[in-house]
């Protein structure tokens, strides 16, 4: 089995990481990270998980993300030397949100037996 697909998530996952970081234009204060990038077989597109912190910052961040994915796509087609360069979509994180919780409430559960 080719390992090619998990090597173009990673790629991506660390161009566009470092395009967001010095690109994007967010509130001070606000920590963004992309989390996981899914990219499709025949490599038309990627989905890029994205997580905020703090969370109620989310709905504002993703707007920003979406528009400018367009000025975010042409950066990462200039620096990838591949053909195709899939289309890059965004998608809020909701595992790690999920797994934060899940952390709240074993912390809150250990401080209980005490």
């Amino acid at each position: 089995m080719s390992n090619r697909l998990p090597r173009v998530n990673q790629l991506i996952k660390k161009e566009l990481s470092q395009i967001v970081l010095k690109e994007a234009d967010f509130l001070s204060g606000v920590l963004v990270t992309l989390t996981r990038v899914e990219t499709t077989s025949n490599l038309r597109e990627s989905k890029i998980y994205i997580s905020c912190i703090p969370e109620e910052k989310q709905e504002t961040v993703f707007n920003r993300l979406n528009n400018q994915v367009w000025q975010f796509q042409q950066l990462l087609n200039k620096r990838l030397k591949m053909r195709p360069i899939p289309k890059i979509i965004f998608f809020k994180e909701k595992e790690t949100v999920k797994a934060g919780k899940i952390e709240k409430i074993l912390a809150e559960l250990k401080k209980e037996e005490k």
